[in-house]
């Protein structure tokens, strides 16, 4: 219908000697025109670029120190017992009785897949050779033998801690009432370990010439 108005009055306009020209359509900016997001060409610094300037280097710096001058204190008590470091937990040795013992050496032995070292005692390593008037023999041997005939497989009774399966422990043991570090050390088939209980049992065995410290055997 406006189309129609709008050529009607083009007739008449032109039947009067006048020409119609219809009219410019409206300018929309981008932020009229709600159908279109605006877009800005972004504007470009043209002047002389120029060194950004220090101010108050002395403040915002840290200074120099000199070490020498730094003097460490003692740190400060905890508030509570909160913040205590909680002290490790040490396994407690059990009495542990070791079935089928054999020696692997005059103060060592092998039983249920445990290596045990009798505590207090020196090992005379079984290829040690002794001397005595001017007679070698092989006392390392000898002395892991005399170990094995007193033992003759009987359970020892040995205080050993809970995680003693991982790894070579040395270990007090006992057979029956016996101390198995005081019968090797007085026998001369082991010596006593520097600061060791057994040093007194040691000094007797040499005096009496037994063990390693005596002739072949």
């Amino acid at each position: 219908m406006l189309g129609g108005l709008g050529l009607l009055a083009g007739m008449l306009l032109i039947a009067e000697g006048r020409r119609w020209l219809p009219p410019d359509p409206p300018s929309f900016t981008p932020a009229q025109d709600a159908g279109e997001p605006a877009f800005w060409a972004p504007v470009r610094d043209t002047r002389p670029g120029e060194p950004a300037r220090k101010i108050a280097e002395d403040l915002i710096a840290p200074p120099p120190l000199d070490p020498s001058g730094i003097e460490r204190i003692e740190p400060r008590p905890p508030l509570g017992e909160l913040g205590l470091a909680p002290r490790p937990k040490t396994p407690m040795p059990r009495e542990t009785l070791l079935f089928r013992p054999v020696a692997t050496s005059s103060a060592v032995f092998e039983a249920m897949g445990r290596t045990v070292a009798i505590s207090g005692t020196t090992d005379i390593d079984p290829g040690r050779t002794c001397t005595f008037d001017n007679t070698a023999w092989p006392c390392g041997q000898r002395a892991r033998a005399a170990f094995n005939a007193w033992l003759r497989g009987r359970a020892l009774k040995c205080l050993l801690p809970s995680d003693a399966d991982r790894f070579a422990i040395a270990a007090p043991c006992a057979l029956g009432k016996q101390d198995v570090g005081a019968w090797l050390v007085s026998n001369g088939w082991a010596m006593a370990a520097p600061a060791g209980i057994y040093g007194k049992a040691e000094a007797v065995a040499r005096e009496a010439r037994m063990g390693i410290f005596g002739p072949p055997q």
